[in-house]
């Protein structure tokens, strides 16, 4: 029985793109810093990271299906946070966020990792942006990395 399971080791020359939300500024920055600098720990080359800028979580999944039909990249990596207000839009918007990447991933055989925080608070966002959760940029490129690995295992 065979059994495939991807290493946390980085491919070389694979490229990495982070996309971003530019909205909740404070908590995004740290969860692309902390995936910045997971990506260049683990032997990423820091010239084969890129990270686009949207304007909110709405638009990361438009953003991911251009990039990933560029052929480019090994990974992609969304990044951004919507918090909890007094309306559905935060429902709408998390859950359109994910279903789009998801669609993105299916589509173009390859990773996207889902590191847009939906929360209640303020607060839960800090917690997991480098707070008492860790970070879950750091998380999604450490996942990023693992599924390129298991993916070049299964071609």
């Amino acid at each position: 029985m065979s059994h495939y399971e991807g290493q946390i080791r980085a491919r070389a020359g694979a490229r990495f793109a982070i996309l971003a939300s530019r909205w909740n500024p404070r908590i995004v920055d740290a969860l692309v810093e902390a995936a910045r600098t997971t990506l260049q720990d683990h032997g990423v080359d820091a010239e084969t990271i890129d990270v686009i800028r949207v304007p909110g979580a709405w638009e990361i999944p438009q953003a991911a299906g251009c990039v990933a039909a560029d052929g480019r990249y090994a990974a992609l990596i969304a990044l951004g946070c919507v918090v909890r207000g007094e309306t559905r839009h935060y429902e709408q918007v998390a859950d359109g966020c994910a279903e789009g990447l998801m669609q993105v991933s299916l589509r173009h055989r390859l990773p996207v990792l889902n590191g847009v925080l939906a929360v209640e608070r303020h607060e839960d966002a800090q917690a997991r942006a480098g707070g008492v959760h860790g970070n879950k940029g750091e998380e999604a490129a450490l996942a990023a990395i693992e599924m390129v690995d298991l993916l070049e295992q299964l071609a």
